[in-house]
């Protein structure tokens, strides 16, 4: 039975219509009540994460981790998420178009800022045009303006409908990891994909790698950073997000790490675990907290 907040929130809601269904969710629970008790947590590092732009210190980081884990009686391996590396364009294709649809609305008249002054004497261009320069910052207007031409006939069959199929790989390649099912799988079709099939003695409970390549930035070198390499420090993040996967960060420090740059206190670890599973990706969390 989930408790605290997941538990009080973990419901359907109906003025939402992305919410799943009350039926839907008994049945993933009931999916994954099925699951059988593995004595050890079978850990999974996405091999694609290996980067070179992989900072030292959080490679270290991440390293020391998973000798802990060992340590502490857990099985861990490498596995493929090969669908990563298209990933970051994807969802940077995927959550503009995503954001200038539902921001529409945001026009002025129906819901956003109006300037009384404009209301009466501007078109209803002009409105919008002023609404939405002056309602909203320049990340939220570069998402739109992106979103809006991917969305474009011209544009929709080369970049969000490619997205898209981008997206339905990486869903696969993480059903092919994970020991649990994808419960909104009616078969298992991602079992078959083109990439490399794995027996279930390979499969895994969850996936731990950072949660960014880098050290956190400073708030002026975050003022400084253009979009482009603002984008890059998702990297390690958007898998999960695109699939629709539970993930968590947990600040670690593990032990002999060695000193960490003046105002860092602790480095990021990300788990993902498969669809559904959220109550156990909070566990493993708890078991992470508090070893490390």
């Amino acid at each position: 039975m989930k408790v605290g907040i997941l538990g009080g929130v973990d419901a359907h809601d109906v003025n939402d219509p992305t919410s799943l269904t009350a039926s839907t969710r008994q049945r993933i629970a009931d999916i994954v009540a099925k699951q059988p008790q593995q004595k050890s947590v079978r850990i999974g590092i996405p091999s694609e994460y290996i980067t070179a732009e992989l900072s030292p210190v959080v490679r270290k980081a991440w390293i020391r981790t998973i000798q802990q884990l060992l340590k502490m009686g857990h099985t861990v391996r490498s596995v493929p998420i090969p669908s990563t590396r298209q990933a970051l364009s994807a969802y940077y294709i995927l959550a503009p178009a995503e954001a200038s649809s539902n921001l529409a609305k945001y026009d002025g008249v129906r819901y956003g800022q109006t300037d009384p002054a404009q209301a009466t004497s501007a078109s209803h261009e002009q409105l919008f045009t002023q609404t939405r320069q002056h309602g909203f910052g320049a990340e939220v207007r570069r998402r739109i303006l992106l979103g809006a031409y991917s969305l474009s006939a011209d544009a929709i069959d080369n970049y969000f409908m490619q997205a898209q199929r981008i997206r339905r790989l990486l869903v696969n390649d993480f059903n092919n990891v994970f020991a649990l099912g994808n419960p909104l799988e009616s078969s298992s079709p991602s079992r078959t994909t083109e990439h490399v099939m794995h027996d279930e003695e390979s499969k895994v409970d969850v996936l731990i790698c950072p949660t960014a390549p880098t050290l956190p930035p400073t708030l002026d070198e975050v003022k400084a950073q253009p979009p482009l390499e603002a984008y890059a420090g998702d990297v390690f993040t958007v898998p999960a997000s695109l699939a629709g996967l539970p993930a968590i960060s947990i600040p670690v420090r593990p032990a002999n790490i060695g000193d960490l740059p003046d105002g860092v206190g602790s480095i990021g670890m990300q788990l993902i675990t498969q669809y559904g599973n959220d109550e156990a990706c909070l566990e493993y969390a708890a078991i992470l907290e508090k070893e490390l």
